[in-house]
């Protein structure tokens, strides 16, 4: 039985009228799509019965198969172009049925019309842009009539059918639209009158079609079957040697497996109905790290409205069928989540971890090397290549995992996945607490059966490789992508937090990065600049984390917004771009720039944090890509949230113990530090940053100043002595003088409080004279300038005391200004 066969038989089962064969237009009986013998389609429910990946073509002459290959092609733009007016045609009335339902006599209610046009949008967005974009690639090859002129088109088809999950919000809710619409149709005469009359234009000679609303409704749901058929076909005709020919089996894969979790899906909603009228469905799945005492297992997670499901993919590969096994499940019915902050890797896993990055490098390079070889033809050499690339791939993809998601059931049985981006984690937390929060009834599942659906029920084909995506190198990027985070805003009350980012595309770099930790504030500013290397990039992901205080010394981080910026190289290419990324209630500030150049190999050396005390202050903050040092900036901001009441802030030291913890962390572990602040002796904290400033082997202003400043502090006028001192400033190197006035402007702060904490301007002045101001070196044998070595410490603190009560003192600088466009992006 063919579509047309089908579809009548459809409707009459339905009660609806339809013209027998012999009166339908010719054309509507046409089906460009060979239905291949022994493979029966029917449209409720949908099937696929068994649809094998064809392992030859129909054809040996390339010539021919390629002539041929065009005229499918040339079809199936055309039936996007009948498909896309039926679905414009469809949603025709839905703006002004909407405008009727707020008024006294609506023909359907706001939530009818919802109903009735759920995903229809969203499925003609979907085709447009397929349609779009195919008829661009198939233009030159239609003027030239020939085959052989028509450019890859298979990464078009893989992307369209990678989106095929938004027919399932379609599908789940068909029978619901349909039923709305037949009562409305039998009770509603304006609504009758809509439904019975519905035209579309049809072909290029734009003729009138007459629908039924219900025939239209239907129409989603033969494209799924039809697009399976379309693949099918349009891979007979491929070459096995022609660069489509991988990806349109991989298309065929997705879609004839799309195809029977559809109808494999509507079996399992009949058979399993919790009590309170919920049908087990399968909202989300994918590939996660199954930790298990220390091991790590790449497992198929799934997850149903009431319980996740972990099974072993079993087969799957190209023309097999995949079959899974069960490992475990635990109902979503008081499970608890907890994400556990980064694991450190052992010293051999990163050793390993390297080895492989670099060697995943190398073929990377390889297979660029090839595919400019063989001129677009698919050669053994390649595929064996892309072969390797895969293994290598996914060994990474099983080892260097670090974001650990603990699952606590109820019933005292745990489990722990690690992902690869807490951009993914936070989409498996917020899809599980978002089922959670619907007072789930739990049905003890037949795991067996459940287990066996998986194969057909799964939206997700295969763990996320990059080497399975189609290059796209005029879209994506390749070289250097720079990253300045500026400020955030919007938030209702002080809070501390820090913004990660991560980069897609191939991974032999670490392509994430983290702001330092903003103490309690209502408006951070980090200012910090991270340079990522990519290859093959094309999305950056953005969150926001808080961590707030869940007991002495321990703080808790939660994932509080998640954004992602398409990346664009023409919008940033070699100048900074500003963008505005809005997520929950706050926004955050941030510019992106992109340098294209070849990379170099990864090192096979994991890069290690260098330290920060005891060297110089430049060096530090060009490590960091900052003007004032991170250290500087946390250890402020701390004893300005809890110390500026604090007596004898900056006079009284710490526990000794305390200072050289927080001394060694920071060398070590700048994120470890920022957490460590909060729960350490605020004492401890000033003590820090005294001691950080003490063992600066160069103080921030230079030895060979001090004789100018006790000069200038001589200076009998007033106002040329200001002049004298602020040019002496000026002439310090950039970040010497921005953390001087950066600490300067902070000690200000700290003496408006000086009537409780008892630190006048006079008293700090003391405390970071001898630090900040230095004598110069006496070296044995030479003669250096003359300098009273009486009054070497009242110099040091008149100038840090001069300073300090200077009026107008400038602001400092914490990053390097960018050159940016003036136009920001939302």
């Amino acid at each position: 039985m063919d579509v047309f066969e089908e579809a009548v038989d459809y409707l009459q089962r339905c009660s609806i009228a339809v013209a027998a064969e012999s009166e339908m237009e010719p054309d509507l009986l046409e089906d460009v799509f060979e239905v291949e013998t022994g493979v029966c389609f029917s449209p409720s429910p949908l099937h696929t019965g068994s649809i094998e990946f064809p392992d030859t073509p129909t054809s040996c002459i390339p010539e021919v198969m390629l002539e041929r290959r065009l005229v499918v092609l040339t079809s199936i733009l055309t039936s996007e172009e009948l498909y896309l007016s039926e679905l414009e045609t469809l949603l025709t009335p839905m703006k002004a049925l909407r405008a009727s339902a707020s008024t006294s006599q609506p023909v359907l209610s706001t939530q009818q019309v919802q109903t009735v046009f759920f995903q229809v949008p969203e499925l003609r967005e979907l085709h447009k842009e397929f349609y779009t974009t195919l008829r661009a690639r198939l233009e030159p090859a239609q003027e030239h009539q020939g085959g052989a002129q028509l450019p890859p088109v298979g990464d078009l088809f893989l992307r369209m059918v990678s989106q095929l999950g938004v027919y399932r919000g379609f599908i789940d809710n068909y029978e619901s639209a349909v039923e709305i619409v037949r009562k409305c149709t039998q009770s509603e005469e304006r609504f009758r009158t809509l439904a019975e009359s519905m035209m579309s234009c049809k072909g290029s000679d734009n003729s009138k079609t007459t629908y039924t609303f219900e025939a239209l409704l239907y129409k989603p749901l033969d494209r799924v079957t039809k697009t399976t058929l379309v693949l099918h076909d349009l891979l007979k005709h491929t070459p096995l040697d022609h660069q489509d020919h991988a990806l349109l089996q991989e298309a065929l894969r997705i879609s004839s497996s799309f195809l029977s979790g559809v109808n494999e899906e509507s079996q399992c909603k009949r058979a399993v109905t919790l009590s309170t009228g919920m049908r087990r469905q399968l909202i989300r799945d994918g590939f996660v790290v199954d930790m298990c005492e220390g091991s790590r297992s790449i497992r198929h997670l799934f997850l149903y409205t009431d319980l996740l499901l972990c099974a072993k993919l079993k087969g799957g590969s190209a023309g097999k069928h995949a079959n899974y096994r069960f490992r475990w499940y635990l109902p979503l019915a008081g499970l608890r989540l907890h994400w556990v902050l980064e694991q450190e890797q052992s010293a051999d896993l990163q050793f390993r971890v390297s080895t492989m990055r670099g060697k995943m490098f190398q073929l990377r390079q390889e297979l660029k090397e090839q595919g400019r070889g063989s001129k677009g033809t698919w050669s053994r050499t390649l595929d064996r290549i892309h072969r390797k690339l895969q293994q290598i791939e996914l060994w990474l993809l099983t080892h260097s995992p670090v974001h650990p998601l603990e699952l606590h059931s109820p019933n005292g049985k745990s489990h722990t996945i690690v992902l690869s981006s807490m951009y993914e984690l936070e989409e498996w937390r917020e899809a599980i607490d978002k089922l959670k929060g619907e007072n789930l009834e739990t049905v003890p599942p037949d795991l067996l059966t459940l287990t066996s659906s998986c194969a057909k029920l799964r939206m997700t084909q295969h763990p996320h490789l990059q080497s399975l995506v189609p290059d796209c190198e005029d879209q994506a990027l390749c070289g250097t992508l720079s990253v300045s985070v500026h400020s955030a805003s919007g938030l209702q009350q002080p809070a501390s937090l820090y913004v990660c980012l991560e980069v897609d595309g191939y991974k032999f770099y670490d392509n994430r990065a983290q702001t330092r930790l903003s103490l309690s504030s209502l408006t951070p500013h980090w200012h910090e600049e991270f340079s990522l290397q990519v290859d093959e990039a094309q999305c950056l992901r953005v969150l926001y984390v808080m961590q707030t205080e869940c007991g002495k010394c321990s703080q808790e981080d939660k994932i509080q917004g998640r954004s992602s910026i398409q990346l664009d190289p023409s919008m940033m290419l070699k100048k900074w771009k500003k963008y505005i990324v809005s997520m929950s209630q706050i926004e955050v500030h941030l510019s992106l720039k992109y340098s294209p150049h070849p990379l170099e190999p990864p090192s096979s050396v994991p890069v290690q944090q260098q330290p920060i005390f005891n060297i110089p202050i430049g060096v530090l903050a060009q490590q960091e890509g900052v003007l004032v040092p991170h250290i500087v900036r946390a250890c402020t901001e701390d004893v300005e949230r809890r110390g500026l009441e604090e007596v004898g802030i900056y006079r009284i030291s710490g526990a000794a113990s305390d200072i050289q913890t927080l001394r060694s962390t920071f060398d070590t572990n700048l994120r470890e530090a920022m957490s460590r602040l909060r729960c350490m002796d605020v004492n401890a904290v000033s003590g820090a940053l005294k001691l950080y400033f003490r063992e600066l082997p160069e103080a921030l202003i230079p030895r060979d100043q001090f004789q100018s400043l006790a000069d200038a502090l001589a200076i009998p006028d007033m106002s040329s002595r200001l002049q004298t001192m602020c040019t002496i400033l000026q002439s310090c190197p950039v970040v010497n003088r921005n953390t001087l006035l950066y600490l300067l402007h902070h000690l200000r702060r700290v003496a408006e409080k000086q009537e409780v904490n008892k630190m006048s301007l006079m008293n700090l002045a003391t405390v970071f004279g001898p630090s900040l101001v230095r004598p110069p070196e006496v070296v044995l044998g030479q003669c250096g300038p003359h300098v009273d070595i009486s009054q070497e410490v009242v110099v040091q603190v008149q100038v840090v005391y001069f300073y300090l009560q200077c009026v107008n003192l400038p602001a400092p600088l914490t990053s390097v200004p960018l050159d940016t466009d003036e136009e920001e992006d939302t």
